[in-house]
């Protein structure tokens, strides 16, 4: 089999503390915090209607915001109780939201990716999970058996016996788990607490019902990691042989995650260790056989995901990576983010607000943003390197009508100074990330991001 050079990373140390700086992950571009009010049911109701006329295959976002426990490191948009009751009401709520986007939705447009985040969708009862899937079914048109990419998040402490049967005789192939670290005292410092044993039996009962891939989360820099720790947790990980595998460096961000105030700061790894964990981590990958496909995540080399990579067919969305390009995402839930044709729109945060929108009849819709010409352009760009590693100007020309070299002319002084530096190659045809670069991809995006000056944002550091 032929492995694409692109695959292959090498950790630079130098480079990495020379870029490393807070940026943008670009699930999506522009980024959420450049959403605006102006953007409202109507303008979400309009952008549904226009993307009829595209024929376009269709994706499904569920976002299910509850929690038994709270993590102490999560940044996600939670609920946090104990009380499953609060489910059913959710996901009626959930199914008044299909209607009503069903209004203006052709239903004959075949869903070739669904996707449950949260939060812990696992939190709902199996009954409440059975009624969510009719639901589903009553308004889409969903895929026979293992044609789509249907994926959830599966917390194997909040797993009733036969949910996974339940999803896996829906059409569900895939499951994500979030395992973090395995280690005893960690666990306890982050307030998540899972067994190996517990992880294992539920990938291994995934495998028997069919499920085709299997993906599992690490997070390097929690507190009271240490380089022996960690490879500890990865070298137990790789013992299971996922297909995939995210290594996310925790962002300590408290100002803007109140519950990681409960972590203290001389808990957490120095800068230092961080990159000495995080290096040694990809060593191990590597060397097991892992190739990595950018933006914190690795997968095996016969995995869907590396394929498409190889085939340049990869794609990135607010789920991640994923191997079907070319879909409207509709998100149903709070909180959760839709992607129509030019548009992103955004549903309210708070959960009961949310449900009383749903209630009046209306859509939940709290902000979005209609891409301008620009903004598609440049979104085309940042994907295709978060994605190949490479562009290619011929062919962008050629897709925008224009000359990158002259469209692009304030920012080659730039693009030329981390060529210099050795992150990446640029001539008259194309920009080549080189395997010591693709660890700052993020870095090379924010290059092309228009919005980076305009408003003051946290973000995370790139490593």
């Amino acid at each position: 089999m032929t492995i694409n050079t692109s695959q292959h990373l090498v950790f630079d140390h130098e480079l990495i503390r020379r870029y490393d700086q807070p940026g943008p992950r670009y699930t999506s571009y522009p980024t959420a915090p450049h959403f605006g009010e102006d953007f409202d049911e109507r303008a979400l109701q309009g952008a549904l209607n226009n993307s009829n006329a595209s024929g376009r295959p269709l994706s499904l976002y569920f976002h299910i915001p509850f929690c038994e426990h709270l993590c102490f490191y999560c940044a996600c948009t939670k609920v946090v109780t104990r009380h499953h009751g609060w489910g059913s009401p959710y996901v009626a709520h959930l199914d008044q939201e299909m209607a009503l986007t069903r209004k203006h939705v052709d239903g004959r447009r075949p869903v070739d990716q669904l996707h449950f985040g949260g939060g812990t969708p696992t939190f709902l009862r199996r009954d409440d999970i059975a009624f969510l899937l009719d639901s589903i079914g009553k308004h889409f048109h969903l895929l026979p058996d293992d044609q789509g990419e249907y994926s959830i998040e599966i917390d194997p402490r909040a797993l009733e016996p036969d949910t996974l049967r339940l999803l896996r005789d829906f059409g569900f192939n895939r499951i994500s788990i979030g395992v973090q670290d395995l280690d005893a005292a960690v666990q306890k410092a982050v307030h998540r607490e899972q067994s190996f044993a517990l992880t294992a039996g539920v990938i291994d009962e995934a495998r028997q019902l069919g499920f085709r891939s299997v993906s599992l989360d690490l997070i390097y820099g929690l507190p009271l990691q240490t380089p022996e720790s960690f490879a500890q947790t990865l070298e137990a990980v790789l013992a299971l042989r996922p297909d995939r595998l995210s290594v996310f460096n925790y962002a300590h961000l408290p100002d803007r995650f109140p519950p990681q105030k409960r972590i203290l700061d001389t808990d957490i790894p120095s800068p230092d260790m961080k990159l000495r964990i995080l290096a040694e981590s990809i060593a191990t990958l590597q060397q097991a056989g892992y190739l990595y496909i950018g933006m914190d995540h690795f997968a095996l080399p016969d995995d869907e995901l590396t394929i498409a990579q190889r085939e340049g067919s990869l794609y990135r969305n607010f789920q991640g990576y994923s191997t079907h390009a070319g879909t409207d995402l509709l998100a149903f839930g709070m909180s959760a983010i839709a992607m129509v044709g030019p548009t992103y729109s955004q549903n309210i945060k708070d959960l009961d607000a949310w449900g009383a929108t749903l209630d009046s009849g209306h859509l939940p819709v709290e902000r979005g943003l209609r891409l301008s010409d620009e903004d598609l352009l440049r979104r085309h760009i940042i994907t295709r390197l978060v994605c190949d590693f490479s562009l290619d100007f011929n062919a962008l020309n050629r897709q925008f009508d224009l000359d990158f070299h002259q469209h692009f002319a304030a920012i080659l002084p730039a693009l030329e100074a981390m060529a210099n530096d050795g992150l990446l190659q640029i001539n008259a045809h194309a920009l080549t990330v080189t395997p010591r670069g693709r660890l700052l991809i993020r870095h090379i995006c924010m290059t092309f991001d228009a919005y980076l000056a305009q408003k003051t944002v946290h973000y995370s550091r790139v490593i």
